[in-house]
């Protein structure tokens, strides 16, 4: 499965050649018209039949009914675009998403302030077992985490994130904390709890991940770098930093 797929060139530009493609069953999620044609016409052109294209939102966990829990879970280029209440409701859940055993592959951007260790954390404290994280000279790191315990059911009717872009997040940050007397950022006790699921089965450190979505398969697919991607909710002009 695959949230906010863009034009899913991670999947879509590694799975035609791949020994093993009709092991692979995919749902990718996109709202941005332009990138699902994009990715309908790769996945024809290809010949593909099992990898679904889906026109929607991808925060709505009501999407991945039928295909969570997964075994590879792509949460890529979102971490940086989203609070950080809504990065840890999205961790949170993963729980429902990955299938036990399977991995959830995320990134993020290093810029002040680093959110990288928090992130790790919030992973390992609902029982995730990290396999691998970028080294932190990078600017762009790229996180494996792997499920140790039960996934949980899929809870349908929850919104798991709000996609706001970087520029926007940015600008949001800094104006709360220019105000006197700001309260404390929210944590996720402090809102409804969420889930999005992403799984499958990857090699940690084949090529770099700069999507995100889910995917399920029997044995382990490679994933390449997308050059660009869109946001579940692209804002016209806001360019998008992982």
């Amino acid at each position: 499965m695959s949230l906010c797929a863009g034009q899913e060139r991670d999947l879509l530009d590694v799975l035609p050649g791949h020994p093993r493609r009709e092991d692979v069953r995919a749902r990718l999620v996109e709202l941005d018209p332009h990138n699902v044609d994009a990715a309908r016409e790769a996945v024809r052109s290809a010949g593909l039949a099992q990898v679904e294209v889906v026109a929607a939102d991808a925060s709505l966990l009501d999407h991945y009914a039928g295909m969570a829990p997964a075994d590879i879970v792509l949460l890529c280029g979102v971490f940086g675009n989203i609070t950080d209440p809504d990065i840890e409701r999205t961790v949170d859940a993963c729980t429902q998403l990955c299938a036990t055993g399977g991995r959830v592959i995320w990134t993020r951007n290093r810029k002040s302030p680093d959110r990288v260790p928090l992130i790790c954390r919030w992973f390992e404290e609902r029982g995730f077992e990290r396999e691998w994280v970028t080294d932190e000279q990078q600017f762009r790191s790229v996180g494996v985490h792997r499920v140790r315990g039960r996934s949980r059911p899929l809870r349908p009717g929850e919104r798991v994130l709000t996609f706001l872009g970087y520029d926007r997040l940015r600008s949001a940050t800094r104006a709360r904390d220019r105000r006197p007397g700001r309260p404390a950022r929210p944590t996720l006790s402090d809102r409804p709890v969420g889930s999005v699921e992403l799984a499958g089965s990857m090699r940690p450190g084949v090529g770099s991940v700069s999507s995100v979505g889910f995917v399920s398969a029997v044995g382990p697919v490679g994933v390449v770098s997308a050059a660009s991607r869109s946001p579940c909710a692209p804002r016209a002009g806001a360019p998008l930093r992982r």
